[in-house]
């Protein structure tokens, strides 16, 4: 067992037995005590910890903690929306004891079993959604948040969307891709894709032209893993797929904002600008995980067409990958759909029509051919969410 792995068992037994016991009984006390105990000594090996509760998976950092796949706590733990936990050097032992006391108050369905009151000041610890939200704005959400395995077609995208706002604003302000964050987003928007037992594809509808880059990730995410389960692939492939949707235009957080929204048409050096964004976001993801270089090319290539337009403009013609072919039908007709604040949206069925034209020039016909064809199935299951 690594340090990490021992203090979670520790951070855990400790709420386990303050379930049974009051935070001042001596057994919960020493049950605490030898948690923080193991804690600081995982600090000794990092000042800052950062924990990810993907459901089955517990990751420390960017490392799988191997030894504790499948472990019951990471997916209680994540249902009830604490799916990231980080701690500082520095954390007091008041601290900590405020963290167990308001967890196990979320696990056990918010009932009251104390009367500490979190004090104004920076935390050492915190913990939540990912995107880690402020902690006020967080036990609202939670207490009317619906657990993901028995999410419908009703089920909002709320803090999907503000989990990759944060993702895009941390690109921004620290140069660093929350890939893990970006995974869970994946995960938690198929299952919203499922949670009926039949397919739907829950769009978000944004109300600002602010909310598009947000808005517009998400959406194409979902369709990407739509149209690959409809051509068949497997469930991973199928969220690769939506992983590389919603990356696919990370580039952009590089862009100016003037730029994204300007009502107008473009300037010859503003188009170069704006136009750069797929190479920055290859860039991006390849600097953050390798291993994630399906993503990367998809945000390369999604707006490059089948006959050879768009851009980036390749020195040497080849076909762009499966994947990318995929991404970038999905990309067009969630922009037709969008208000732009240059025109209107588009209804569905023009912007099928407008594909159905340009199949075999600008999109791959076969991939264009089966789009049309799910989204008119699905027609009467894409359900509106409305941006939040």
């Amino acid at each position: 067992m690594s340090a990490p792995s021992d203090f979670l068992l520790g951070f855990t037994r400790a709420i386990a037995t303050l379930a049974l016991y009051d935070e001042r009984h001596p057994t919960t006390m020493a049950a605490v005590e030898k948690s923080f105990e193991l804690l600081q000594l995982a600090l000794l090996e990092s000042p800052r910890l950062h924990f990810s509760f993907l459901m089955n998976e517990v990751v420390c950092g960017k490392r799988a903690i191997r030894e504790l796949t499948d472990w019951e706590w990471s997916s209680r733990l994540s249902v009830v929306g604490v799916q990231r936990l980080e701690i500082e050097a520095g954390v007091t032992a008041e601290e900590y004891m405020e963290a167990i006391v308001e967890i196990e108050r979320q696990l056990s369905g918010n009932r009251s079993t104390t009367t500490i009151v979190r004090p104004a000041r920076r935390s050492h610890i915190r913990y939540g959604a990912v995107g880690l939200p402020g902690q006020a704005t967080q036990d609202r959400r939670q207490a009317a948040r619906a657990p993901l395995p028995t999410a419908t077609i009703s089920y909002s995208l709320g803090e999907e969307a503000e989990a990759v706002r944060w993702i895009h604003g941390e690109m921004e302000s620290t140069g660093t891709l929350a890939l893990l964050e970006a995974e869970a987003v994946v995960r938690s928007l198929s299952v919203a894709m499922h949670g009926n037992g039949e397919i739907v594809v829950p769009l978000l509808q944004m109300k600002e032209f602010d909310q598009y880059t947000t808005t517009h990730s998400i959406n194409v995410a979902v369709l990407a893993m739509a149209l690959a389960e409809t051509l068949g692939f497997g469930a991973q492939d199928t969220r690769a797929f939506g992983t590389a949707g919603l990356l696919h235009d990370i580039g952009k957080v590089r862009v100016p904002h003037d730029i994204l929204v300007k009502p107008g048409k473009l300037s010859e050096s503003e188009r170069e600008v704006l136009n750069a964004h797929p190479v920055d976001g290859a860039r991006i993801i390849l600097e953050g995980d390798q291993r994630l270089d399906l993503a990367a090319t998809v945000a390369y290539e999604h707006h490059i067409m089948i006959d050879g337009g768009g851009y980036p403009q390749m020195i040497f013609r080849r076909d762009c990958h499966y994947a990318s072919r995929v991404v970038h039908v999905c990309d067009v007709f969630d922009a037709l759909c969008t208000d732009r604040p240059y025109r209107a949206a588009w209804e569905i069925e023009r912007a099928l029509e407008y594909i159905e034209e340009r199949s075999g020039t600008e999109f791959d016909g076969e991939i264009a051919a089966i789009f049309i064809r799910m989204m008119r199935r699905l027609d009467s299951r894409v359900v509106a969410e409305a941006e939040v």
